[in-house]
């Protein structure tokens, strides 16, 4: 975002992630759902990761689950322990391993998710060569939506522009009980989770411990 600096994940790893999804490919070359005739399209899959048409950002997904987008569909491809401590809002939890025999509506927009979106670009290569075309996947995964919608910063020299869009971004952060923060850097604040309401047991800090202490 324009009031932090570029949000995306660093280029090497986000190469790191795709290069491990596209390698991933055999997990599904068997799959009684693929049709063995049919010879997937690795460089149309390179070409939109290329135009970055395969991810979605945590505040466009935001806006999505905000404005309550038809027939969208949030899948947490983490394990049901780290789903049970936090996960974001209207997502189902289906383990990686599970991805390939869920059935999916041909009409539903599917975003994936993990902890720092390696293993939710696995799920949506597996998906791809499956055959569905809407899917996406969050590209800094639950990293990314702690830190643009849980908890926005604002520098204390940001420019007009930079502060009309955080006027934006606050809106949908406190949509989710998030609490945007100006005059600080990310580095001091602690990280936000859910409004206390809809909180798991146990400590949400010791949660998003967890988060930031898992790498995929």
């Amino acid at each position: 975002m324009p009031y932090r600096g570029n949000p995306r994940v660093p280029v090497p790893k986000y190469l790191a992630a795709a290069a491990l999804a596209l390698g991933s490919l055999a997990a599904v070359a068997g799959s009684p759902r693929v049709n063995q005739n049919a010879r997937l399209d690795v460089s149309r899959l390179a070409q939109v990761v290329e135009r970055e048409e395969d991810h979605v950002t945590a505040l466009e997904l935001a806006v999505w689950i905000r404005d309550k987008r038809v027939d969208l569909r949030i899948i947490d491809v983490r394990d049901s322990a780290s789903f049970a401590a936090y996960h974001i809002p209207a997502a189902e939890q289906i383990g990686l391993d599970e991805i390939v025999s869920t059935p999916f509506r041909a009409n539903e927009t599917i975003v994936l998710y993990s902890d720092g979106g390696a293993h939710a670009a696995q799920a949506w290569v597996f998906l791809r060569a499956l055959g569905h075309e809407k899917v996406f996947f969050l590209r800094g995964g639950l990293y990314e939506w702690l830190d643009e919608v849980m908890n926005p910063s604002l520098a204390v020299d940001a420019s007009d522009s930079a502060k009309a869009e955080f006027e934006r971004v606050s809106e949908v952060s406190r949509y989710f009980g998030g609490v945007p923060r100006t005059g600080e850097s990310a580095s001091s604040q602690p990280s936000l989770l859910v409004p206390a309401s809809r909180e798991p047991s146990g400590s949400t800090k010791a949660a998003v411990a967890r988060v930031r202490g898992r790498g995929c």
